[in-house]
């Protein structure tokens, strides 16, 4: 895989779905709980998946799990899981949708005890400040990071389900709590995603 491609981080091509997540999305801090909870559901899905299956998924998803409303999500029960077993729409795996009903309860739960699920992972990292690195190569980009540890050891603790510590950091990149863009990317430069 090629460090830059056309100026972009090289891992997402040429797919035009992939760079256009790659420009306006990866990387950008994400405030509010509904966009963070969106993507705890679609980075859970992923696991063991690539992230482009799940990408071209993500309106099935939304489809599937309410908008992505944590509460109604949460509301969800046995029926629900059947009707999404044959709903083409998403990956049906049944323990992948049952654990995108248990991590939204408990998402609900870090919320109340934390004021929003932004607080809570915040609360994870030095000063409560995002991560920028300033990696060049593709290579120098890890699977995981001290935080993600932290954060995957803590939401396992509490019962989320498929948020390891490699998924864990895919979220983290995903939310802007760690900014990877290589330095010599578009979206590092100010180019992209305006």
């Amino acid at each position: 895989m090629q460090d830059l491609v056309n100026g972009r981080c090289g891992w997402c091509g040429t797919d035009e779905l992939y760079t256009a997540y790659h420009d306006n999305e990866w990387g950008k801090l994400v405030t509010d709980d509904k966009t963070l909870f969106e993507f705890l559901l679609l980075e859970s899905a992923q696991a063991g998946l690539s992230w482009i299956t799940i990408l071209r998924k993500r309106e099935g998803y939304r489809a599937a799990f309410h908008g992505f409303n944590a509460d109604a999500v949460a509301r969800m029960d046995e029926e629900d899981i059947e009707r999404l077993m044959h709903f083409e729409g998403i990956v049906r795996n049944r323990l992948k949708i049952k654990s995108a009903i248990v991590n939204a309860r408990l998402f609900l739960t870090v919320q109340e005890e934390y004021g929003s699920f932004f607080n809570y992972i915040l609360s994870f990292f030095p000063d409560r400040q995002p991560i920028t690195n300033n990696f060049r190569s593709l290579v120098e980009v890890p699977a995981s990071s001290p935080e993600s540890n932290a954060i995957s050891k803590d939401m396992r603790k509490r019962g989320f389900k498929f948020f390891g510590t490699t998924i864990c950091y895919a979220f983290l990149q995903a939310t802007g709590f760690v900014n990877d863009h290589l330095t010599d990317c578009m979206c590092r430069r100010g180019v992209a995603g305006k």
